[in-house]
């Protein structure tokens, strides 16, 4: 993954990822492989049905950290 997902237009959270995925408005999404399945579970469906690329990031901390923030992320998207 690259370190533009910090600097390009993102969402960063479960909640604002379904949001804008609903939204129509995600380019790619990236979720850490130690988030909890049945919290990621709505979000990697709905990229499916959409057909958006699903990036897996080691950890959650790991993915906190690509996109500036100071807390662990178990999801994040990049938006259009």
């Amino acid at each position: 993954m690259t370190a533009s997902l910090s600097a390009e237009k993102r969402v960063v959270g479960t909640n604002q990822v379904k949001r804008a995925l609903q939204k129509d408005k995600v380019k790619k999404v990236f979720i850490a492989k130690d988030a909890e399945k049945r919290i990621v579970k709505d979000i990697i469906d709905m990229c499916n049905e959409k057909g958006i690329e699903i990036v897996y990031v080691e950890t959650m901390k790991k993915l906190g950290k690509q996109c500036n923030i100071d807390v662990s992320a178990a999801s994040a998207a990049l938006l259009k």
